[in-house]
């Protein structure tokens, strides 16, 4: 299994001849409105995708898209349904997500309606698990969507995570499924107001402790509203004693597993 890190949540997923395209965000720096009202309004994403980004999306064979309706263009923006409609890209997404999908002219395969449950996946298998995209009145205002648990044949288990805060859902299906590599939201993001609406620092932390694999963060440097850095969420994994497994890629960075190479300890 190889991860490429793009920028933000966007990431592409390898698993032998399929390259899976994650919540694509393809404009370039400034392209798209800010996310603070208040203080300095920076445009988005504050940074340009990596150079690396056209040769990695030229081998793209399917698009999975976490959430994308309620304005959360940092998972498919208007750059990004462009490029996946002129080249017909398959779009796997829930049922709920399929006709807004379908009135952009994707070319949506939706998951079957009991998506909970393990379900035919290319070569494998796919189920969805809750997300839950803030809390309290700022969770009114957001599209809460999925994560997804990839099991295929010869390969690590993976679990993308979608934009979610750390829950109950999160720890139970952590401690069912025990996923070998799991990719996280770890930017802290928040509005002027409210709680955090992803994971941060505390909370990858704890998620990590939960698992016994690899966790990936992403969804770093990329955002107005995303404060934490890469160097700070890896100077607490290091004196948390948990370096070996939070890891933190820069964008264009590829990350390879193989299934012989996650011995979980004991």
């Amino acid at each position: 299994m190889k991860i490429t890190q793009l920028r933000n949540a966007t990431a592409v997923i390898g698993f032998g001849p399929h390259n899976i395209l994650v919540d694509p965000m393809l404009a370039p720096k400034g392209a798209l409105p800010p996310l603070k009202l208040l203080g300095e309004r920076t445009r988005n994403p504050i940074v340009e995708l990596p150079p690396v980004t056209d040769a990695i999306l030229q081998t793209v064979t399917h698009c999975l898209v976490t959430h994308c309706q309620k304005g959360h263009f940092d998972h498919l923006d208007r750059a990004a349904k462009a490029w996946l409609r002129d080249r017909r890209i398959p779009v796997i997404c829930t049922p709920h997500d399929e006709a807004h999908l379908r009135q952009r002219g994707l070319n949506v395969q939706p998951l079957a309606p009991h998506h909970h449950e393990p379900q035919p996946f290319l070569d494998g298998r796919i189920r969805t698990v809750n997300c839950r995209h803030g809390k309290g009145l700022v969770s009114l205002m957001m599209e809460h969507g999925v994560g997804y648990f990839i099991e295929m044949p010869g390969e690590p288990s993976l679990y993308l995570s979608g934009d979610t805060i750390l829950t109950q859902d999160v720890l139970d299906f952590l401690a069912r499924h025990q996923p070998d590599v799991s990719v996280v939201p770890a930017g802290g993001a928040r509005f002027d107001l409210g709680h955090e609406i992803i994971m941060g620092i505390g909370e990858v932390l704890q998620f990590a402790r939960a698992t016994q694999g690899i966790v990936v963060a992403n969804h770093l440097e990329a955002l107005s509203h995303c404060p934490v850095q890469r160097a700070a969420l890896q100077e607490h994994a290091q004196g948390a004693g948990l370096a070996s497994r939070i890891v933190v890629p820069a964008d264009g960075q590829t990350l390879t597993y193989a299934s012989g190479d996650l011995r979980k300890p004991s």
